[in-house]
């Protein structure tokens, strides 16, 4: 029996076990649209802007481990969604987006409402279709989601002409995806591994540097049994963190700009470097010449392409991380005599020490709300277990730094595109894959404007998403760069003077607002949003706009040469001068 182009891509998505699509409809996915109107196996959440629904469904693959995926519409559709598929691209996301096309017969006409997205996106997906014959489709599709699950995930873009969809054709399913040139190398190389075990064993001040990757790979389990059999110290990117449990003794936080004094230090002190599903990007290395000077580098990662990329590396190991894992655990207890406590206990008795030389911490005030002090409520009231999505900026890195997160995709945050307008579709994504879990985002006044009309989207679906506003009346990061590089010339950051009431925003789109203005009013209005079931809530916390992320590494610097605070320390003042 033959089907219709629209009606084989529904039949593709049920065979996927896609449950939610995000969405926009426009002229040319009409019949898409049509099809699913019937539709009861697969919900369709309507999003008011296309990189919306990009969002979202990368919030919703991060979350549930599972693909993501958006049906747009064509030309200016189609185009919303580029910042959202470079976001995943960057951040290794698994999501399929479904753009609609002007007919075959009309492109490279200029017709209306026609752009080549596949053009477009050819730089930051993993990869993308263009669809002209209908029997092709339900093969194409197949590969599609192959593609962005496997290997190192990432989006991929289907671009559908209008004839296609229109057109009808046999709907034959394929059970087996070969795909030349596609082979990801999932298992590490045992010479290899078995090397990496040698080299921890001989290590005194090792580290790991655990990545995105681990949490892509679903190797907390193994990470977290490596880390603790070897006694290693653990460090996580923005990515991973989650990865490790935040809450362990093993455990140093992120490091990087805005890593804690301990993470950097050790890195920079240790004499091995274990790299588990990590990029080595510029946030996290600072100046590479610089980077880890005394430690031999060890790098586990799924894409060959990543390795040795932006740092030296004395030993790679291409391979799923999982699996590595699970082998280098195995080489470790095979290697006799191995007293792997005693060998740690100065190390880590020294990373003790270095945590207690410089916790992270802020200044208290009985008068203002510290923004650090939110995010540690919110912790508190959630007791660590929700999903916590943020913008980006200084509410990202203050959620980075006070959240504790024990568990893997607790944690959404866009990392290497930096993203503002991010957080909140993603929340939308992660509460409909996640519909039994507290969902927060951490926003600022600047970033949640990016796309605040999901609150539309939310509201409709009664989602219970609480949007934490660290309310600071400026851009917040981009004002701590330009008070201790620019000379305070807060040029085109001060947004206080055209900022909206987000209590009366909210309540206009029949949501919940609620504001604190006053640090004894921050925990009554966290445990008062956690009571609203049934519709989003703003948070307006109006807290300390001079207050900034410390510890930071400038631009340029070594990632052990951080500032910390407002204190005038010996030299610190030479040290800014020179690094601008």
């Amino acid at each position: 029996m033959k089907k219709s182009g629209a009606e084989i891509l529904i039949e593709c998505l049920k065979k996927e076990g896609v449950k939610h699509v995000f969405g926009y409809p426009g002229g040319v996915v009409l019949n898409i649209f049509d099809i699913l109107y019937d539709e009861k196996d697969i919900e369709l959440i309507l999003t008011r802007h296309e990189q919306g629904a990009v969002h979202a469904a990368d919030g919703y693959a991060r979350a549930s481990g599972k693909v993501g995926v958006a049906i747009v519409t064509s030309g200016p559709g189609a185009t919303n969604t580029v910042t959202g598929i470079a976001n995943a691209s960057m951040d290794s996301t698994p999501i399929v987006v479904f753009s609609g096309q002007v007919p075959t017969m009309l492109i490279g006409n200029d017709a209306f409402q026609e752009a080549d997205i596949v053009g477009i996106t050819r730089p930051c997906t993993k990869h993308n279709y263009l669809v002209k014959d209908v029997n092709d489709l339900s093969k194409t599709i197949r590969e599609a989601f192959h593609i962005a699950s496997t290997g190192r995930p990432g989006p991929v873009l289907i671009d559908l002409p209008k004839d296609v969809t229109a057109g009808s054709g046999e709907f034959i399913w394929p059970e087996e995806v070969k795909i030349r040139g596609y082979n990801p190398t999932v298992h590490g190389n045992k010479y290899m591994i078995n090397q990496a075990a040698q080299m921890i064993a001989q290590a005194k001040k090792p580290v790991i540097m655990a990545g995105g990757g681990v949490i892509l790979s679903e190797a907390a389990k193994e990470l977290r049994e490596v880390a603790e059999f070897a006694k290693i110290p653990v460090t996580m990117t923005l990515m991973g963190l989650g990865g490790f449990p935040g809450t362990s003794k093993l455990s140093m936080g992120m490091l990087g700009m805005h890593g804690t004094y301990y993470a950097n230090t050790a890195v920079q002190n240790a004499d091995l470097l274990i790299g588990i599903g990590v990029r080595f990007d510029d946030r996290v290395t600072g100046r590479t010449n610089a980077f880890a000077p005394n430690a031999k580098i060890i790098q586990i990662d799924i894409d060959p392409t990543s390795i040795k990329k932006n740092v030296r590396v004395d030993l790679p190991v291409v391979g799923d991380v999982k699996n590595v894992l699970k082998e280098l655990l195995k080489s470790m207890k095979e290697l006799k005599d191995q007293q792997w406590s005693a060998v740690r206990t100065a190390w880590l008795k020294q990373i003790e020490k270095w945590k207690d030389e410089r916790p992270l911490t802020y200044k208290h005030d009985k008068n203002i709300i510290k923004p650090e002090f939110v995010v540690e409520k919110i912790y508190e009231a959630t007791r660590g277990e929700a999903i916590i999505c943020t913008e980006v900026g200084q509410n990202q890195m203050w959620a980075a730094q006070f959240y504790k997160y024990d568990h893997p995709r607790r944690w959404l945050s866009s990392g290497g595109l930096g993203t503002m307008g991010y957080g909140f579709p993603a929340a939308i994504g992660a509460q409909f894959a996640c519909p039994d879990k507290i969902v927060f985002d951490i926003a600022g006044d600047g970033s949640i404007q990016m796309n605040i009309q999901e609150l539309a989207t939310a509201v409709i679906n009664k989602l219970p998403i609480k949007v934490a506003i660290l309310n600071n009346g400026y851009l917040g990061m981009v004002r701590q760069w330009q008070e201790l590089f620019f000379k305070e010339r807060y040029s085109h950051t001060h947004l206080d003077a055209g900022n909206p009431d987000f209590v009366k925003v909210a309540e206009a789109y029949g949501a919940a607002g609620l504001r604190a203005t006053k640090p004894e009013e921050v925990e009554p209005v966290i445990k008062e949003s956690l009571k609203i079931k049934n519709r989003p809530v703003f948070l307006d916390f109006v807290v300390d706009w001079k207050e900034k992320v410390y510890p930071m590494v400038p631009a340029g610097a070594a990632i052990d040469e951080m500032i910390f605070d407002e204190e005038k320390e010996a030299g610190k003042e030479k040290k800014l001068k020179a690094v601008k």
